[in-house]
């Protein structure tokens, strides 16, 4: 019986199989596949369920309920793998899908670098860790999800006259537990939810329209923002970019909104990730060690903040996650590896098969503002468009929209333009980190000054 590897929270009545069962489950296919001639066998069994309601005009406009359930299993014959999957929890069913994926592995070809991670690195004995705290159940009916829908819809329109129509205010419910195991003695998963509470609306008539949206999202239902709040912030973001114009072509510094920040990590992450490196598809290959940001940039992983967005004792290898820093004044201290991505390199496995957890670039002393203050003259960016990125030459062009600043402050909204420049660049000329965090995700980000970018308008 393969061991245990995070602490087992208790299952609860509100999912359709508890996680003992699912922990049995991920037992019964390993063994089928090993007695079918699997050589090694991972395999993820899940369940899930999830509840949105969206309110339109102060009227419920769509009530959606959703469960889920499914069994991944990965087989190995050799260096030969084979994948396959089923919805179905009956043995026939997951039998049957076990003999699909050794059938595909019988007719593909061997990869010296397939296979189960090293031993050592699984996360086996993390049963005396502290609980992660990623599992807070919403007890929302579908009438009381409705009514605060309906709060942040009225305190949207509330705000201005000038909100003239809602594209809708959401309260979505996403609630789920899984188990991982593989053939070496690892099994370990959890329950784990994530609830949002969004509000989109529309400022002007006619011609002269804007819409802005702005929503909260959290493990715990009591962290997330009040919907008085979120609907007046999308309010008060949709009634500012009214008059929109374009401006001039220029060269200027650029202040990245927080909103908007995480995107550029994101960037950042994605050239530095295993597939984007052995595949030599980065403008970052063989950049270890090397300055790849400005020395005002620190950037750390933290995997295991009690109720983050994205922590996890290991990854959907089954490796264990640690604490590390990423950047350290500027320089690139590891890469984001899975098993595979990491044999292909002949290097070792960072624990980040299925992206990166929390990672926090830390804030400078400066809010918003005082970004504006610094930065002078230029453009703050909200809103960005396309996907403009060329990872293999570093190349970055969006469609924004946004507000002109000059002395410090906004002076009007802009809108109908594209700013451009190349990564490489952009992450060297980065000369300030706000202190205005906003945690969303993966990442946890303030607004970013870059020092020039070109603006390309009239």
């Amino acid at each position: 019986m393969p061991r245990s590897s995070a602490p087992m929270a208790v299952s609860e009545s509100r999912f359709s199989h508890r996680l003992e069962v699912l922990q049995q489950l991920a037992q019964e296919v390993m063994a089928y596949a090993g007695k079918q001639g699997a050589s090694a066998c991972e395999v993820d069994v899940s369940v899930g369920f999830g509840q949105s309601v969206t309110v339109r005009c102060g009227e419920a406009e769509t009530i959606e309920y959703n469960r889920d359930k499914g069994i991944s299993v990965s087989v190995y014959l050799g260096q030969r793998k084979g994948q396959a999957s089923t919805s179905d929890f009956s043995s026939t069913a997951w039998r049957e899908t076990v003999d699909a994926a050794l059938n595909i592995a019988r007719f593909t070809a061997a990869d010296p670098c397939a296979g189960l991670p090293d031993l050592e690195l699984l996360a086996i004995d993390t049963g005396s860790l502290p609980d992660l705290d990623l599992y807070h159940p919403w007890l929302l009916s579908v009438e009381a999800a409705v009514e605060l829908a309906q709060r942040c819809e009225q305190a949207a329109f509330a705000v201005s006259p000038k909100i003239s129509n809602s594209e809708g205010a959401t309260v979505s419910i996403q609630e789920g537990q899984f188990i991982s195991a593989n053939s070496l003695g690892f099994m370990g998963g959890y329950p784990s939810s994530r609830h949002y509470l969004s509000c989109s609306v529309i400022a002007g008539r006619n011609e002269n329209m804007q819409r802005d949206d702005w929503y909260s999202t959290a493990r715990n239902p009591s962290a997330i923002g009040s919907p008085e709040s979120i609907g007046e912030i999308a309010a008060r973001r949709a009634v500012s970019r009214l008059a929109a114009r374009k401006i001039k072509t220029c060269r200027v510094p650029v202040v990245f909104e927080a909103p908007l920040a995480s995107s550029l990590i994101g960037n950042f992450v994605h050239a530095v990730s295993g597939g984007s490196l052995y595949r030599k598809t980065s403008f970052l290959v063989d950049s270890l060690g090397k300055r790849v940001f400005s020395k005002k940039v620190q950037i750390s992983e933290r995997p295991h903040l009690p109720g983050g967005l994205a922590s996890g004792y290991f990854d959907s290898d089954g490796v264990a996650t640690h604490d590390r820093e990423v950047l350290v004044d500027g320089r690139l201290q590891g890469y984001f590896l899975s098993a595979y991505s990491a044999r292909k390199l002949g290097m070792q496995s960072t624990g980040n098969a299925g992206g990166c957890h929390n990672l926090i670039v830390r804030p400078g002393k400066r809010d918003l503002q005082g970004l504006l203050r610094k930065m002078g003259r230029g453009l703050l960016v909200t809103e960005l468009l396309g996907q403009g990125v060329n990872y293999v030459t570093g190349d970055y062009s969006r469609g924004a929209a946004g507000y002109w600043i000059e002395g410090g402050k906004i002076v009007y909204p802009v809108e109908g333009i594209t700013i451009a420049g190349n990564l490489r660049d952009i992450f060297r000329n980065l000369a300030a980190v706000g202190n205005d965090v906003l945690v969303r995700g993966s990442k946890q980000v303030g607004s970013l000054l870059i020092e020039e970018m070109k603006v390309a308008g009239d």
